[in-house]
């Protein structure tokens, strides 16, 4: 367990919280590709409320909601050929939080010249709009390899959780939940309908093992009937610091990304990549979609795997209360995460650079992933495109036939 104050210290987001202050150095998701319009939205990341536009020369900014001038919200604008102009009086900004015009004031004022709003610099990569809230001079945007392969498809799940981002990560390093959580109740569900269990993810753990690494942890495991020459242990798959989980098998990779809205909500996307072997032909545009957490009913969605997990993450509260937990000899991976937060939070506050900082230009980062998951990759993959987010990809047939799988019913 954790006492209040070092829970309020790992879960904390907003500016000025040692977690807050961690996380403002990495680079995170504020977007798809497809939200960045003419048309200025609202985002909230770490706490802060904030504006997201793309001008009339191309270029995308990344301003604080609220306009410098009278306070009113900056998504009630216009966007102009360059920057972004407030709906109440017509100042303008642009994506530096320069003020180039100010209507109504007397001409040769300087006035505008000593306005300015908070800016935040922006990337996109691979149909995501990223944005750094911290410090500058900012570091590389990380290329990591799904976001960069030029011979895979791609498609973009969502949702809204209304939980904190750390007890969606600390999943991510809990291995047995997978035998109970999807094996176990996933079957237990199918059995109430007179379906079969849930295949592939029913196989005990025999021996599981975390290790930190150069990209945050890499995690192990060794399931009833397999060894240590299995994919599963030989290579596992990581864990990015300080956001993202890699899981897949079979030229289908994902990367689960959990940004943190504020401290009690968490926008929870999932990229997925689809790479046959010999490649995929060229993809016209990046679909997105919005994964459902509810049914018709206003129920949870709790029948694959995806649905499961978001229910044990949101039913924990909007922020898990550890001073109330008993940890086990399973929550290894979990005491392993805590203590790595803690370690960079440490690093940050003595001004240096936490993991998975690069200040260096690179093409790609190659990341650990298995080939054959939990057992044989085809069985693993037809039961990801059933179990996961991808049951709701509009691409999911057509990913089907890329792969030359069996339709599913």
């Amino acid at each position: 367990m954790l006492s209040p104050e070092k829970n309020e210290r790992l879960t904390r987001v907003g500016p000025g919280t040692p977690m807050g202050d961690l996380l403002r150095r990495y680079w995170w998701p504020i977007a798809t590709h497809d939200m960045a319009t003419r048309v200025p939205v609202k985002r909230r990341l770490l706490g802060e409320d904030l504006v997201l536009y793309r001008d009339g020369s191309g270029t995308i900014g990344l301003l604080a909601e609220q306009c410098p001038h009278r306070r009113a919200a900056l998504w009630l604008g216009c966007t102009e050929q360059t920057g972004l102009r407030c709906g109440y009086h017509g100042w303008v900004f642009d994506a530096d939080g320069r003020c180039l015009s100010q209507p109504g004031e007397p001409a040769g004022s300087t006035f505008a010249a000593r306005i300015r709003t908070t800016a935040y610099p922006v990337q996109e990569l691979g149909g995501l709009v990223f944005a750094y809230l911290g410090p500058l001079p900012a570091p590389e945007l990380p290329r990591y390899d799904l976001f960069v392969w030029d011979d895979a498809w791609r498609d973009i799940g969502h949702a809204e959780l209304p939980c904190n981002f750390l007890q969606i990560m600390e999943n991510s390093v809990d291995p047995y939940h997978v035998e109970w959580l999807h094996g176990r109740y996933g079957s237990f569900l199918r059995e109430l309908d007179g379906a079969a269990p849930v295949p592939v993810v029913t196989k005990k753990h025999v021996k599981v093992a975390f290790e930190v690494f150069e990209h945050g942890i890499l995690k192990r495991r060794v399931l009833e009937g397999h060894t240590e020459e299995d994919d599963d242990w030989r290579v596992g798959h990581p864990l990015v610091f300080p956001h993202m989980l890699r899981v897949g098998a079979a030229g289908l990779a994902t990367f689960q990304i959990r940004v943190p809205v504020d401290d009690e909500t968490t926008w929870h996307v999932w990229y997925q990549t689809y790479r046959p072997d010999g490649g995929a032909p060229p993809q016209a545009s990046i679909p997105t979609y919005e994964v459902p957490l509810v049914d018709e009913r206003g129920e949870w969605l709790r029948d694959y795997v995806d649905g499961q997990d978001i229910v044990a993450w949101i039913t924990q509260g909007r922020i898990s209360d550890r001073s109330r937990e008993h940890l086990g000899t399973s929550d290894l991976g979990v005491i392993l995460l805590r203590k790595l937060y803690a370690e960079q939070m440490a690093k940050v506050a003595a001004g240096e650079d936490p993991i998975c900082t690069f200040r260096e230009p690179h093409d790609v980062i190659d990341l650990p992933m298995e080939r054959d998951k939990f057992g044989p990759a085809a069985q693993f993959r037809a039961m990801w495109c059933r179990e996961s987010s991808i049951r709701f990809s509009p691409i999911r047939d057509e990913v089907l036939d890329l792969f030359g799988d069996p339709a599913l019913a």
